[in-house]
């Protein structure tokens, strides 16, 4: 009887992830026109690294070139920077906040533009011990991580929905009303 139970528990809870739209993350299925492309990224090397990774892993070729029939990944500015959210009673900062801000566009293959130039921000805040700054340092950089990581999911999406956008045109413009 517990045997019983424990795979109607299991079973339940299966229903009930996918219920409520859960799905495992897969790569990003990229438009054709962009296969073979050129990524040219200014700042953020870490960016750069990740975001090619992420495109081969969709199943993209990232050339060290660019050239006819490769498309063009362009990301004229990735930059951090801090505010400082809060401070004490004693003139001490005790919140900051990392800004992530990052600029991209793509053209493809025939130098048609396929995503306009974009800018996506991206922020975290965290504590600030001034007793702890090697460890303030970590966490800074813990967070420039989590946020690369983010970013290049939001740069993916983007792509993604480009390319649905690129399918259903020609769709769209080859269906004529009927009188």
């Amino acid at each position: 009887m517990t045997r019983m139970l424990k795979v109607s528990l299991v079973l339940m809870a299966g229903f009930a992830l996918t219920a409520c739209g859960f799905h495992l993350r897969q790569s990003a299925a990229l438009p054709a026109s962009m296969q073979r492309l050129h990524l040219t990224v200014n700042g953020g090397r870490d960016l750069q690294r990740h975001l090619a990774r992420a495109l081969e892993s969709s199943g993209a070729t990232v050339e060290d070139q660019g050239g006819p029939g490769i498309a063009e990944l362009k990301v004229p500015m990735a930059q951090f920077s801090n505010d400082t959210l809060s401070i004490s009673g004693t003139a001490r900062i005790t919140e900051y906040a990392v800004h992530y801000n990052v600029q991209f566009e793509v053209a493809d293959a025939t130098g048609q533009v396929l995503v306009p130039l974009q800018r996506i921000d991206m922020s975290r805040e965290y504590s600030y011990d001034a007793t702890n700054t090697v460890g303030s340092t970590a966490q800074v950089e813990a967070i420039q991580n989590s946020l690369n990581d983010d970013m290049v999911q939001a740069i993916l999406f983007r792509l993604q929905a480009a390319g649905r956008h690129e399918a259903a045109a020609p769709a769209a413009a080859g269906s004529t009303p009927t009188p």
